[in-house]
């Protein structure tokens, strides 16, 4: 890393989005984030009056929708034809979008939903792409989707990431930690888990097992380089190239030289821990879970930090089998069930090393799929059709 160390901000900052003058989240009050008399600092054609740049936009619409609960709002940020990804559904209109967030906030009336990190990329000719970071926190006061109320007090994490033209958000990948939301609860996940897999079983869908992940050819080995296509500069490249090499080729030394000594890891179901020992057994005990899987980042886009250094955001994929023991202690014992893991990482480099990684990704999607999968296993066993 020592060869990017130097150039970090500047082959970042040398992009013509004028991030510099764009606001940023770590240090502000929400107040400063969404001031009432400041003048609008690059180009937002197309986009409502009151939003001064992009990260206003998110952090503002955020806010106004869920805390100030102005649901309708989602008529006008959001396309009629918008389709949201979560790990649990895919929906499909705009419609949906209301009807869920209202679901929401039925079970958690009092969720704050407060902003962590906004990393964005583009403009407003050709669309603006947000990779957004929010701790949400709430009481289970309300009984519905989680059953009776409980009273307990939830923290959890969730990563959104935006596609945004002219004021609407037409495409989203919402990645919410249902696991830590069930767990902190004092909940067992696996009858949700089974209520979603068989919502999915009567519409006629399955698990399909397509064989190969491709991560190998037959007895080749996985490729020595990634594709680093998706990169705007060098340190997304430098960060698409360890992401392959640990993951894909399993090196997971490349560790302890990206990770600074010290650095955070915040991780699924609100773990917190430091140093790249403990970075490394949680990538590898992933992988324990799922030994056969392939890495397949599919967006990547970073802004410098008025903290020091550069935030690099990865939207990826996981795929493979379910054939061993390791983090995701609550899939049970190994299946063989083919799984995919959406996620999104969120890498603060500082002096050319991460000092701090966010990594969402849900558990209890897993489940819903190991338990999709023993559906359509009893289904061929009783000769039923699937």
């Amino acid at each position: 890393m020592s060869s990017t160390s130097a150039a970090d901000d500047r082959s970042v900052a040398s992009t013509p989005k004028g991030s510099a003058a764009v606001l940023q989240v770590e240090r502000r009050d929400y107040v400063d984030l969404v001031p009432t008399q400041r003048e609008r600092v690059h180009s937002m054609d197309g986009f409502d009056d009151v939003y001064t740049d992009i990260v206003d936009y998110i952090v503002r619409c955020t806010h106004r929708i869920w805390d100030e609960r102005d649901i309708g709002l989602i008529y006008t940020h959001y396309t009629n034809n918008c389709v949201l990804y979560s790990t649990m559904a895919t929906l499909y209109d705009r419609e949906s979008v209301v009807r869920d967030t209202i679901q929401r906030l039925v079970t958690f009336p009092d969720r704050a939903v407060m902003a962590t990190q906004v990393v964005w990329d583009g403009d407003d000719k050709d669309g603006f792409y947000t990779s957004h970071l929010v701790t949400g926190t709430t009481r289970h006061t309300q009984s519905g989707q989680f059953g009776p109320a409980t009273g307990k007090t939830v923290v959890n994490r969730v990563m959104a990431d935006c596609m945004i033209y002219q004021n609407r958000i037409y495409r989203e990948w919402v990645i919410a930690d249902n696991m830590a939301t069930i767990k902190q609860l004092g909940l067992d996940p696996t009858p949700f888990a089974r209520d979603a897999a068989q919502e999915l079983f009567d519409k006629g869908l399955t698990a399909v097992d397509i064989g190969d992940n491709r991560r190998t050819l037959g007895q080749a080995p996985p490729v020595d380089e990634p594709d680093t296509s998706l990169a705007h500069n060098d340190l997304e490249v430098e960060t698409l190239s360890w992401l392959h090499h640990v993951f894909n080729r399993r090196m997971f030394g490349r560790i302890e030289k990206v990770y600074a000594p010290n650095a955070q890891y915040h991780g699924p179901k609100m773990v917190e821990l430091y140093g790249p020992a403990a970075v490394m057994h949680q990538h590898l005990s992933l992988l324990g879970s799922i030994p056969d899987a392939v890495y397949m980042p599919q967006h990547i886009c970073s802004t410098p930090c008025e903290e020091g250094g550069v935030k690099v955001a990865v939207r990826w994929v996981m795929e493979g089998h379910h054939l061993g023991y390791g983090i995701l202690s609550e899939l049970g014992k190994p299946t063989g069930q083919r799984l995919q893991i959406l996620g999104v990482s969120h890498y603060h480099y500082k002096n050319g090393r991460i000092v701090d990684e966010w990594n969402v990704y849900d558990e209890l999607s897993l489940l819903m799929q190991i338990e999709l999968g023993k559906m359509v296993a009893a289904a061929e066993r009783n000769g039923s059709a699937v």
